[in-house]
């Protein structure tokens, strides 16, 4: 019904996710300089690296959030030159937590594909099995907002991804748009957040969805999410509902296209 959930029981250590967090925090408290030196630059199509959005959006809301993105698996196709060489653990605590997501990946993928009545590999093959499937980090840092009302973490949207992982520092702020209202997450500790993107709900025919969210920020606390997006191959797959979950009743309800 959501398409969103909080994962227990999902097998990564207490331990290594607050290594994660740790590391992520470090980053964000560095001099601005520091930070710089990782600048992305939108306008040349570099887009991994650390960027700032205080700028406005179509709502008229400022989006106020500082991120630093990159990609993290497959280990081959990474650019370990734009990774933060500060703090020192910040690597092989990031590499080990996306080794062990894309585990869970895999097992939530599976269940995903009974729950259709697939086999149990049929959705990760679907989205580009283990050699194509990408999963790419955003940390975002979403500083004290001295007028919350004024200001939006991250405007509204979905997830185009397959899935979605997120971490938090436990400040509230992830809201859903769920039967016609906002609905705030709770924050339930040890727990991973899981959304279901566009693209899993393009493959089911609309039997996952992806729900609308926002981030909002606080007056009182900094808030920082940890969102890993597993991503199909941009062009190399068309992406279209799979045959077993069209019928007469229940014609495909998206046209095919690529993930780009």
């Amino acid at each position: 019904e959501w398409g969103v959930m909080h994962l227990v029981n999902h097998g990564i250590p207490d331990e290594l996710i607050e290594r994660v967090k740790k590391a992520g925090e470090t980053f964000f408290d560095l001099p601005i300089e520091e930070k710089e030196k990782y600048a992305n630059d939108q306008a040349t199509g570099k887009i991994q690296g650390y960027g700032s959005k205080l700028a406005n959006n179509a709502c008229g809301q400022l989006e106020w959030e500082d991120y630093f993105f990159h990609l993290v698996y497959p280990e081959d196709r990474r650019d370990l030159s734009i990774w933060p060489k500060t703090p020192t653990d910040y690597k092989e605590a990031t590499s080990e937590y996306a080794r062990q997501l894309r585990g869970l990946a895999t097992t939530i993928l599976s269940a995903l594909s009974l729950g259709l009545g697939l086999e149990e590999g049929r959705l990760e093959k679907e989205v580009g099995g283990m050699e194509e499937f990408l999963l790419q980090l955003k940390i975002n840092y979403y500083p004290r907002c001295p007028q919350p009302e004024l200001a939006l973490g991250v405007e509204v949207h979905t997830d185009v991804s397959a899935l979605t992982f997120i971490l938090h520092n436990m400040v509230p702020g992830l809201q859903l748009f769920y039967e016609g209202k906002w609905v705030t997450a709770k924050c339930v500790p040890n727990s991973i957040i899981m959304h279901i993107g566009d693209t899993i709900e393009i493959l089911s025919n609309g039997k996952y969805k992806s729900i609308l969210h926002r981030g909002l920020v606080n007056k009182e606390k900094v808030r920082i999410s940890w969102a890993v997006f597993c991503e199909p191959p941009k062009e190399k797959i068309i992406l279209q509902p799979l045959p077993e979950t069209v019928s007469e009743e229940e014609p495909p309800r998206y046209p095919p296209r690529t993930f780009a």
